[in-house]
């Protein structure tokens, strides 16, 4: 079964045993608005992948690891887009679940779906404890204060903060989770391999960075602009598209190159570097050239 495929059956699993006839209705069904169809999924893929490559012994545990993270992201994405925050319309291509469910239900939604990824880990640790035990840390490190992605969400109430304490927070402390998690769950040190996901997150919150100026809403699924509208910080804004598009790329670059000695470390180096096309496109790198040096031409006349 592909990576993918076990990432929607263990989501669906879950959503079996939480869907009962005293639960109610419209919290359910915000619930799984929030959660399916799903984006890329790229976070529990990766967490999974890691899981392979350190040999995974236990898929239950490993499946919930990887639920427990998109739960959590997910969560992140309904409260991220409230009215309170962006007052995003679309969120993956859909009416975001404020729009669709009101804004109590799209709290409490949020609410549950944290509560969820952790009920998750707990009907699943029976086999492996410790490892259980260790998950529910670095998987909680990855989401709360100090430095999760409930304090990088927190950092754009602050008048001021540093673009790389900011990106590590919002988007790299998952990644982090991400990675450390798969190598946990098989039982394996997860040091090696926290380089891997704090850069590949800090290159995701970059690529977007760069395609909230250059995309259009229907291509991003979700509002374009956001960053510019709400004075976030941006990589685009510091450093320029041109120099924007160079970070990114050796931050993909050395993401590859961190990809700790294991049997399919070559095969992790190429997903990595194709990711890198899909997050931001040759079309976009090809744009953002052309507009660079149209842009210096016009200077040196």
């Amino acid at each position: 079964m592909s990576l993918s495929k076990r990432i929607e059956a263990a989501l669906k699993r879950q959503f079996l045993l939480t869907q009962t006839k005293s639960a109610p209705p419209r919290l359910m069904d915000a619930m799984r608005h929030a959660v399916f169809p799903g984006g890329a999924r790229i976070r529990p893929q990766l967490c999974l992948a890691v899981a392979k490559a350190c040999g995974e012994d236990d898929h239950e545990l490993s499946d919930a690891a990887a639920a427990a993270i998109e739960l959590l992201h997910c969560a992140s994405l309904v409260h991220d887009d409230m009215p309170c925050f962006d007052d995003a319309d679309m969120r993956r291509g859909q009416v975001t679940v404020h729009k669709q469910f009101g804004e109590p239900l799209a709290l409490l939604t949020g609410d549950a779906l944290i509560v969820m990824a952790y009920q998750v880990l707990a009907r699943s640790g029976r086999q492996h404890p410790l490892r259980t035990v260790q998950l529910l840390s670095v998987i909680s490190d990855g989401v709360g204060a100090p430095d999760g992605i409930v304090a990088g969400q927190a950092w754009e109430c602050e008048t001021r903060v540093e673009l790389s304490q900011y990106q590590r927070a919002k988007t790299g402390a998952l990644f982090v989770a991400a990675t450390c998690a798969g190598a946990l769950a098989a039982g394996v040190d997860p040091q090696p391999w926290y380089k891997l996901g704090s850069t590949l997150g800090e290159a995701y919150q970059v690529a977007d960075d760069i395609r909230d100026v250059m995309m259009q809403a229907d291509q991003l699924g979700k509002p374009a602009g956001q960053d510019a509208h709400h004075g976030r910080p941006s990589a685009a804004a510091d450093l320029g598209l041109l120099g924007a598009l160079q970070y990114f790329n050796g931050l993909m670059q050395t993401a590859a190159d961190s990809v700790p000695m294991c049997e399919s470390r070559e095969a992790m180096r190429k997903l990595v570097l194709m990711e890198s096309e899909r997050l931001v496109p040759p079309s976009a790198c090809e744009q953002i050239s052309r507009q660079s040096q149209a842009s210096g031409s016009r200077v040196s006349a």
